[in-house]
């Protein structure tokens, strides 16, 4: 059963991007400049990520401190490898993205036996000295489903999880559980399909999407899908049988061709979690570990015990947003994407926000 006991802090966007430029009123005086920090990421070619990059390395570095990154590229072994390399390049804080959180644990083991403190980054790794930052995924599911109830609360519901190697698949499948659950107890919503989606990637997804769609001979009225990309691959399924637009599909993280769905209407909802806000409030807490300071002591921290291992971890959780046509405008005025990009191809006078 999930324990939580942080409270969750609101991506604040004025606030945020504010802060990206001095990390002097967090951190006060440097204590120790000249710090490295390392960054492992799971898939680096994925849209989001390099606006996380983006905003961590500016704040290390506005700091006196190094940033050092690598991309495993979507393999479990070969992150094992940079995690090991970025320990050999002399990393005093290591920030992991795992590709598969149980695979990576024989590294977490060595960086701990090493002192290096250590940063779960937007994934949860299970291990008692890793500082779990990410927003909250439970609520990020809990959103999607209810935004979904508002269009579409009775009929065949499709599920597309995320990779079966990453706990947040799991996360987010418990938040649209306890949202759908009365419904479909009631008999009034179906689970005619459901299915994971290795390494989250479109293409795979669209494969689930179309073979759901064979086997429920296109009966299908609404489709769960765990993030955006994900939700590209189900709306282009869903395109080649004329059914985009009538079929209400989920997704999450705000990338601009998801938004841009969202004012088409192909899209339902993109749940967005600023990673701009997520970044910032990582790399700060990045470098106040690298100065000596415990996981106890960065702002926000709380418990977590959530994962399969039930392990409790120091964890911060920012709280998302659901986006949809009717509040496009608020990632437009955030200045996440600009408006030709979010509104390309919405007729004048169709989308608020547009």
């Amino acid at each position: 059963m999930k324990k939580l006991k942080t409270v969750l802090m609101g991506a604040v966007f004025a606030a945020s991007i504010a802060g990206i430029t001095s990390v002097a009123g967090f951190t006060g005086s440097a204590v120790a400049a000249g710090k490295t920090i390392a960054v492992s990421w799971k898939i680096f070619q994925e849209e989001r990520w390099k606006r996380d990059e983006a905003v961590i390395k500016k704040i290390v570095e506005a700091n006196g401190d190094k940033y050092i990154s690598a991309d495993a590229q979507g393999s479990a072994a070969k992150q094992l490898t940079d995690v090991e390399s970025l320990i050999a390049q002399g990393a005093d804080v290591l920030m992991i993205v795992p590709f598969d959180s149980e695979a990576i644990l024989p590294a977490v083991e060595k960086a701990s036996a090493e002192g290096i403190p250590m940063i779960a980054y937007d994934v949860q790794i299970e291990h008692p000295d890793s500082l779990y930052i990410t927003f909250d995924n439970i609520g990020v599911g809990r959103l999607m489903a209810a935004e979904m109830l508002k269009v579409k609360d009775s009929g065949n519901f499709a599920f597309i999880k995320g990779d079966s190697g990453d706990p947040n698949a799991t996360f987010l499948f418990q938040g649209i559980m306890e949202v759908l659950k009365p419904n479909m107890d009631a008999g009034k919503i179906k689970n005619v399909g459901e299915a994971f989606t290795d390494g989250w990637k479109p293409e795979n997804a669209q494969r689930n999407m179309e073979q759901m769609l064979t086997a429920n001979n296109n009966k299908i009225d609404a489709v769960i899908s765990q993030n955006d990309g994900m939700a590209g691959g189900v709306v282009a399924a869903l395109s080649a049988q004329g059914m985009a637009g009538s079929v209400p599909v989920t997704g999450q993280d705000g990338d601009f061709a998801a938004i841009n769905r969202v004012a088409l209407g192909t899209q339902l909802v993109s749940v967005w979690k600023d990673s701009r806000a997520l970044g910032k409030v990582a790399a700060e807490a990045a470098i106040l570990l690298s100065q000596g300071k415990k996981m106890t002591d960065v702002p926000g921290v709380g418990k977590f015990s959530g994962g399969k291992r039930g392990v409790e971890v120091n964890a911060i959780l920012l709280k998302p947003t659901a986006i949809t046509k009717d509040n496009i405008s608020v990632v437009i005025d955030a200045g996440w994407v600009d408006k030709a990009t979010a509104c390309k191809g919405v007729k004048a006078g169709m989308v608020g926000g547009c």
